[in-house]
């Protein structure tokens, strides 16, 4: 019995001792690493503030917000401003726009920076191939303002561009921004073209970290192209892919607000109204702020679960995700 207790208060006095020596510990690797501490206080400052912090302002979408009262003091409307937004007669048509966009966007604009990586990849002049990196590059640095101007002055009718050259070869005037069937790919296509650059240099830097030893090994093997592309290359970058997919899928719903709003006129309203113009009409525009924060609430869950089920696909089928 003697000996169990001297054992007991050995082991106590052995847990206060790590216990203490924890925090000294801590506080030491701070000290000897101060300057990466300081260096990433100020990103983690700036979450904190406006990432964090505004999370608080989400209660609006279960009040009945008041001006005068605040949102603290606002009247409590439990899911009174989610069940107005289901029962909506175009909660569908939102839905189905949104979506309609978004997959459209992720069939087409997921692949091609790939495709373009791989290509680019292939290229053995450098002058060209740094000459076609610059151009499809390039497009990016538009600003949306100034991209949605330049869709509206080449697909106008009798003077864009591309009127100009349909009636060329005797086709007759078509006005494609109000034609809400055309939406959607005028969107999509125009997306593709200004970040399909952008979104290749990720692909072109994981290539370029490629062993060649496996394309030598390949080429005594007689591969082709084809197959070097598709047993080296693509391999090579599916974690990456896999990463971008994942978080692509968690921006489902959130098609770029601007570009469409720009775009978005009486006559093609009907496919181009979409989650996030509706929320700015009903919230900023019509001053309904519970209502629109309720809508842009459930839109965030709705990426959040998406996210997560993409992630846990990925896992089980590739082996590795976003977490």
């Amino acid at each position: 019995m003697a000996h169990y207790s001297q054992t007991a208060a050995q082991t106590n006095a052995l847990d206060r001792l790590v216990t203490n020596k924890v925090p000294r510990g801590a506080f030491k690797k701070i000290r000897r690493h101060w300057q990466l501490y300081i260096l990433i206080s100020a990103p983690l400052l700036y979450f904190i503030l406006f990432k964090y912090v505004p999370m608080l302002g989400v209660q609006i979408a279960f009040k009945d917000l008041n001006a005068m009262d605040g949102i603290w003091g606002s009247p409590w409307a439990g899911f009174k401003h989610f069940q107005t937004f289901f029962e909506h007669p175009n909660f569908w048509n939102l839905i189905r726009n949104t979506l309609v966009i978004s997959l459209y966007s992720l069939i087409v604009g997921f692949p091609a920076p790939i495709i373009l990586a791989i290509a680019l990849n292939e290229l053995k002049n450098g002058v060209f191939k740094r000459a076609v990196q610059l151009i499809t590059y390039a497009p990016y640095f538009i600003s949306t303002v100034v991209m949605a101007s330049m869709i509206i002055l080449f697909l106008s009718p009798r003077i864009g561009l591309i009127d100009h050259i349909r009636t060329a070869f005797g086709f007759e005037s078509i006005n494609f921004i109000a034609k809400p069937s055309m939406f959607s790919s005028i969107f999509v296509l125009s997306d593709v073209w200004q970040f399909m650059g952008y979104g290749a240099i990720i692909y072109i830097a994981a290539l370029a970290g490629v062993n060649t030893q496996l394309y030598e090994a390949a080429k005594i093997d007689g591969a082709s192209r084809l197959q070097k592309i598709i047993h080296i290359d693509l391999p090579s970058i599916l974690p990456i892919m896999v990463l971008l997919l994942v978080l692509n899928m968690g921006q489902l719903l959130n098609v770029g607000f601007e570009k469409v709003y720009l775009l978005q006129n009486p006559l093609n309203v009907g496919t181009s109204e979409i989650i996030s113009t509706y929320v700015y009409k009903i919230g900023l525009v019509q001053a309904n702020y519970s209502f629109s924060a309720a809508v842009g609430l459930f839109n965030s869950f709705i990426n959040l679960l998406l996210v997560l089920v993409a992630n846990f696909t990925a896992r089980r089928v590739t082996g590795s995700g976003l977490f």
